[in-house]
Parts: structure tokens; sequence; C-alpha cells
């Protein structure tokens, strides 16, 4: 268009250039971050089961940091996390070991609780 200056990767309108190629900030997953209700429901499952052991899983597209808690029969639960040195910092505090899901995955008696627990 005569004019207007060429651009790599835009389109030029009336209103000035849209950028097809930038890079947006994904909005926070989910629309909240972690919460104060969620560490302590955390704690609270640590105290009331045994063996527990927490399981960092990465940000995703469609969630931010999360850690899953699983107890020695595979019972578990989910929450969000700060960051990735928050749930390191919780589960020290707890004394519970932390494995990063990426690298270990998940232990077999969580997929055998959900199995026995299929509704």
């Amino acid at each position: 268009m005569p004019g207007f200056p060429r651009t790599l990767g835009a389109i030029h309108t009336r209103g000035g250039v849209v950028g097809l190629f930038r890079r947006r900030r994904p909005a926070p997953a989910g629309g909240r971050s972690a919460s104060r209700e969620d560490m302590d429901h955390l704690a609270e499952f640590v105290r009331s089961r045994q063996g527990v052991e927490a399981y960092l899983e990465p940000r995703t597209a469609v969630t931010e940091n999360t850690v899953i808690l699983i107890a020695h029969d595979g019972e578990w639960t989910r929450r969000r996390v700060a960051s990735p040195a928050a749930a390191r910092q919780f589960a020290a505090k707890q004394g519970i070991p932390v494995y990063d899901t990426a690298l270990v995955g998940y232990p077999n008696r969580m997929r055998e609780y959900n199995r026995r627990h299929k509704d």
C-alpha cells in the first residue's frame, strides 16, 4: 500500500499495523493463581495421610504450575502453586520428597487408586 511502511509479519490497516507473529502474554490459566486456601489444603492432606510425596507438574497453556500430593495408598490431590520453587519450599517445610513429573512421571499407585475408585 502506498504511504505505509513495509513490515514483515504485519497487516497494515487504516487504524495502524496489526502484528501477525507478535507473542501475547498468556492470561493466568483458570483465572487465578495459587491461594492461601490451596496451600492450607495441601498442608492438611500431608498431615492427615501417610507416605505423602509431592509431584510437581509444569505450567501448560491451560494450567499454571500445580503440585499433586500422592499418599501411600494412591489417594491424591492437586492444587495450584505460585512457582516450582514455592512447591519445593512447601515440600521441604512438610518434610516430604518432591519429584518432577516431566522427569519421573506419576507413580503406579495413583493409577491403581483411580482404577479402584472409578464411578
